[in-house]
């Protein structure tokens, strides 16, 4: 992606054009490499659907738009008195858009909290939550400086997408998902998960302060799409013009419209819709302030994701009984799994409405390409 960025940039300063990704530019993000494999299940991909590089075979079908050079190395940790880098010795060359880091993931991401003032830094998390997992499980303490955690993931009153009741990020790693959503309880050992192995300790007895979460499930993220006949009247005009960027993104867009067409019925040619799940959490962070962002009406939720079942295995389960509360100390026998006490359950602020969801496919495009 970066190395099509820079050609992208290069082509439009070659034609006249505002060069455009001024954020990127001034402030370089940091990669690095996240973790091989989910806490405890098999490793799940989706290369059915997004092909085996992630965007749709393109390394194969368009080899001319990778990059010339292996990046391997910028992130290859060097062995010393401490094991890894720090990270701000680890840079890229000058000329690449990113600064690399040795540091594996999780600890990237407790540096970044470590390094800045407690509620200065908001983590979006738009795949399955195990780098996440890692890192509140090293330092707890420092992984609740985070200001929030954008959640893609889940889905309440939809059926998920990889099983009946499954959504792809938390069904690839659900143990992850459900020690994360279990730091959003008064009392995250009410809800965090009975695993198979003591690979991650427990969370302490105490804690500073609970979680932030705005989730965004897919009853919220279906409702953002872009057709095939909008992209295609966007990007047919920037292909006649050469852009490297548009060449690239209408390469793996077209095999996942295709795909779309084959797996689901009702998307035929133009009227073929993808859903921006990933887009609108990226854009929350961004627009936050929006008083147009909408919370469900029962904010925050007791959402919990189901770690252990054979059928049912990252479902999101919510109390839908109608029982009254119970407050205080007090306890019941009859509350099993302390769905009902007011000291126990998660606290999820499930997101439900946004600025635009009639034309999002349109902003996308717009932020894109302008």
């Amino acid at each position: 992606m970066f190395h099509i960025l820079d050609r992208e940039m290069q082509w439009r300063r070659e034609n006249g054009r505002p060069e455009g990704f001024g954020s990127l530019r001034a402030h370089r993000p940091i990669l690095a490499v996240g973790a091989e494999d989910p806490l405890e299940d098999q490793k799940m991909l989706a290369d059915y659907f997004h092909g085996t590089d992630g965007l749709g075979g393109i390394h194969a079908t368009h080899p001319h738009l990778s990059a010339p050079t292996a990046y391997e190395h910028l992130f290859t940790p060097t062995l010393g008195s401490a094991g890894i880098e720090p990270a701000a010795d680890c840079t890229g060359p000058n000329d690449h858009a990113f600064t690399s880091s040795k540091l594996p993931a999780h600890k990237e991401i407790l540096r970044a909290l470590r390094d800045n003032e407690p509620d200065s830094v908001t983590l979006v998390a738009v795949g399955p939550l195990t780098n996440l997992a890692l890192a509140a499980a090293e330092d707890p303490e420092t992984f609740l400086r985070v200001k929030e955690v954008v959640v893609m993931g889940g889905a309440i009153n939809q059926p998920g997408n990889v099983t009946p009741m499954g959504e792809f990020n938390a069904y690839a790693d659900a143990v992850a998902a459900a020690r994360i959503f279990a730091l959003t309880s008064p009392n995250p050992h009410t809800t965090v998960p009975i695993t198979k192995s003591d690979r991650l300790p427990p969370y302490p007895e105490k804690l500073s302060r609970q979680l932030t979460l705005r989730l965004f499930p897919l009853d919220i993220t279906l409702r953002h799409n872009l057709s095939k006949g909008q992209f295609r009247k966007a990007i047919t005009p920037l292909l006649e013009g050469g852009s490297p960027l548009a060449e690239w993104v209408d390469a793996f867009m077209g095999h996942t419209f295709k795909t779309l067409e084959r797996l689901h019925p009702g998307h035929v040619g133009d009227d073929a819709q993808l859903s921006l799940h990933d887009p609108v959490c990226v854009w929350y962070a961004i627009t936050s302030e929006d008083p147009k962002w909408v919370y469900a009406a029962n904010s925050p939720e007791d959402i919990r994701i189901d770690s252990l079942g054979q059928w049912t295995r990252g479902m999101c389960v919510v109390d839908r009984r109608n029982r009254h509360r119970i407050e205080g100390d007090e306890e019941s026998s009859s509350d099993h799994g302390l769905w009902l006490s007011g000291r126990a359950g998660n606290r999820i602020w499930r997101m439900d409405g946004s600025p635009a969801e009639e034309n999002f496919g349109d902003v996308i495009i717009q932020r894109l390409f302008n």
